[in-house]
């Protein structure tokens, strides 16, 4: 809607990563400078971290089309909660290594063989591991003997650990003393400062077009970054939302009460959280609602979520039994009908032909 209405040709702020926005602000133009000291040494682990949208992923495929494919072979695997064994295999599959009855002895022989043959090419490869906080220590461990693997004094794998601040205090731990020490570089991608949120918002809107409307006032940059924190995901989901309300009141130019009014906005969203029961309910059902936010915390969704979940179901119980009422009606009502056809036929014959 609002990139018709401002001539865009495609949609600046979406929240899936895309290379083509990549803005170097300070902490980023840093983090690739770790991440090329890497690629140089050709060896041990760098360490990335970041909070949740600070921009990891778009900087991982910033860094993977920089690359040259006939130099570095680059693969890159979102990891979970996955065991040494599986950690393996998941290795193996991002090389296309055949790992599916494989014993583990057998999955590390397939890939020091594949390793090696990429160093008879003079290839380095790089193996980029994306939500690392998630893995255990066991699984851990089983990427640093991957490392261990080398052709005279050459390594031939080197590995980037991308990971949410937590993972800064797994890889302190006593338990990965081993690979800490491999670690040649690390970097926490800090949020963007508020002298930063212009140039980032008016970079991604050049991308696509934009000739200056809509306007943002140097308030709506200040408010957008206080909004924000300058988390990258969470300004583009605020910009979004702010460009919708210009493209929706015909807006040329963005001030703050127009970004605050959509923070204002999006605060009474999230804090509207429906209930499933009767108005009259009682104290009685606390228990169920906190049972009910419990679940949403457990499945990772906003107690609202599934509150909202829960009265569709109601509802379409509701409308369920509605309809089984409505067939009995009918059912009852084509039944008299049908009885009073009947009647009138056999009253019919008695009649008189005057009558």
């Amino acid at each position: 809607m609002y990139s018709d209405y401002y001539g865009f040709s495609a949609r600046p702020f979406q929240l899936t990563p895309d290379p083509r926005f990549y803005f170097e602000s300070a902490t980023h133009k840093k983090a690739m400078a770790y991440l090329g000291y890497g690629l140089a040494q050709g060896e041990g682990f760098i360490v990335v971290t970041g909070e949740i949208g600070a921009g990891k992923t778009t900087l991982t495929q910033h860094l993977l089309e920089q690359i040259d494919p006939a130099r570095v072979l680059a693969v890159k695997i979102v990891s979970t909660n996955v065991a040494s064994d599986d950690m393996l295999r998941l290795v193996a599959n991002a090389f296309d290594i055949v790992s599916d009855t494989a014993t583990k002895a057998q999955l590390l022989d397939r890939i020091e063989q594949f390793l090696n043959g990429r160093a008879r090419e003079g290839r380095k490869v790089l193996l980029i591991v994306d939500e690392a906080q998630n893995l255990p220590t066991a699984s851990l461990e089983e990427l640093r003997m991957l490392s261990n693997f080398q052709s005279g004094s050459r390594a031939l794998l080197q590995i980037f650990l991308l990971g949410q601040p937590e993972f800064r205090d797994k890889v302190a731990s006593p338990e990965l003393e081993q690979l800490r020490q491999r670690v040649i570089a690390t970097h926490h991608l800090q949020p963007m400062d508020a002298s930063e949120v212009g140039p980032y918002i008016e970079h991604r809107l050049q991308l696509v077009g934009w000739a200056g409307r809509p306007n943002f006032t140097p308030a709506a940059y200040d408010a957008m970054h206080a909004a924000s924190g300058g988390i990258p995901r969470r300004l583009n989901g605020l910009v979004e939302r702010v460009l919708v309300l210009g493209s929706l009141d015909h807006l040329d130019a963005i001030d703050a009460p127009q970004v605050e009014a959509v923070v204002n906005d999006h605060a009474a969203d999230e804090a509207f959280e429906p209930s499933p029961v009767a108005p009259n309910a009682t104290s009685s059902d606390a228990p169920q609602n906190a049972a009910s936010s419990a679940q949403a915390t457990e499945a990772g969704l906003h107690p609202a979520t599934l509150d909202l979940a829960a009265r569709i179901a109601m509802l379409e119980a509701q409308s369920e039994e509605q309809g089984v009422a409505l067939r009995r009606v009918l059912t009852l009502l084509i039944d008299w009908v049908e009885q009073e056809d009947g009647m009138a036929r056999a009253a019919a014959p008695l009649r008189s032909p005057a009558a």
